[in-house]
């Protein structure tokens, strides 16, 4: 085979390499848009989205190379102008916030995954996180994974003074506010430990439903723990039956996340107040989860007032995006951001809404 003839057939798959790469890419892009349930395979394109976006613009270097073919570049470039929607829900251009909307008054709000204040004793990672919501001027803090005793003390008596209202959820989960909350309700999952709250804030010039959601958790973590276990006892864990594990442990979080956050959204539209979402979904940008949320009503907070990179997971060498705040278009956001807080495998995620 002569040069020609490889350079043509490089081309050639390297077209057809193009075009599957581009179908898969924007089939991701719209998995989001239906229910795991009986679709797990195609809701599950959307977690590949960032490395076929990788994939096209390594493709579109290659056809930008080859002056001969490239017409072939018109592929990548629409297909990556088609994920620019996507890509905003994890990075922003910086903006400069100027001197007034600085000053705007507004409600500034925080979810924060504590992971149980790592279970320590001496009340010290509680007091920390509380002197960083003192100095972020936090008047709203929604805790997932929360744990109010800490040996002898309990972490709700010395957040008091300045959080002074408080409503609990299931064990794990509570609302702290430093405006009075008029009503709460506590929302159970089925068949799992996660759950979802809601609080009425007033504000005396507005009054807030604040949801706060934990939905269920992807599993993977937990089935490499246990196969770890079972390794350090010597039994042996092939690949397939480890693999098959994870997958399945997924699958089912992905069922079992779908049904929350239907449940969470049903709720949301029942409302007579203007909505503010916060929590922790484990679920990323563009998800089923990330649709069903945002709805027709909902505003992604980071999309509006967000700059620079987000994300909030940092466990396990991870860097996603899966905690967030949402608002009812009837808010106007000011600003959104995070601090890159240690104390847990989250990092705390601030809005500041306007009043």
């Amino acid at each position: 085979m002569g040069k020609l003839a490889v350079y043509k057939y490089v081309a050639m798959m390297c077209l057809v390499i193009q075009v599957v790469v581009s179908v898969f890419t924007i089939l991701a892009l719209f998995g989001g848009n239906v229910s795991p349930v009986g679709n797990s395979a195609r809701a599950m394109l959307v977690y590949a989205l960032p490395l076929l976006i990788l994939a096209n613009i390594i493709l579109a270097v290659y056809w930008l190379t080859k002056r001969s073919r490239r017409i072939y570049l018109i592929l990548p470039i629409v297909t990556l102008l088609c994920c620019i929607r996507y890509v905003g829900t994890m990075y922003q251009l910086p903006v400069l916030h100027d001197d007034e909307e600085a000053a705007q008054k507004g409600l500034k709000i925080a979810t924060y995954n504590v992971a149980m204040f790592g279970r320590e004793t001496s009340g010290f990672m509680a007091q920390d996180i509380l002197a960083e919501m003192r100095r972020q001027n936090i008047d709203v803090l929604c805790m997932q994974e929360y744990n109010d005793i800490s040996g002898d003390k309990l972490n709700s008596n010395a957040y008091k003074e300045y959080f002074p209202y408080m409503v609990k959820g299931r064990e794990d989960m509570v609302i702290y506010s430093r405006y009075p909350i008029t009503n709460h309700k506590t929302i159970l999952f089925e068949e799992t430990n996660n759950s979802a709250m809601w609080a009425d804030i007033d504000t005396k010039n507005y009054e807030f439903r604040i949801f706060n959601v934990h939905l269920e958790t992807t599993g993977i973590n937990r089935t490499l723990h246990k196969a770890g276990q079972l390794m350090t006892q010597n039994y042996e864990v092939s690949a397939n039956r480890l693999f098959s594990a994870i997958y399945g442990n997924y699958t089912t979080g992905l069922y079992f996340r779908a049904g929350q956050a239907i449940q969470v959204a049903d709720e949301m539209r029942q409302s007579p107040n203007p909505v503010i979402l916060c929590g922790d979904f484990n679920d990323v940008p563009y998800s089923f989860v990330y649709n069903t949320m945002l709805g027709e009503n909902m505003v992604d907070g980071f999309r509006e007032c967000g700059q620079g990179w987000m994300s909030t997971y940092r466990g396990d060498k991870k860097s996603v995006r899966i905690d967030y705040i949402f608002h009812d278009q009837r808010i106007k956001g000011i600003d959104y951001y995070r601090t890159k807080l240690t104390y847990s495998d989250h990092y705390p995620v601030f809005m500041k809404i306007a009043l």
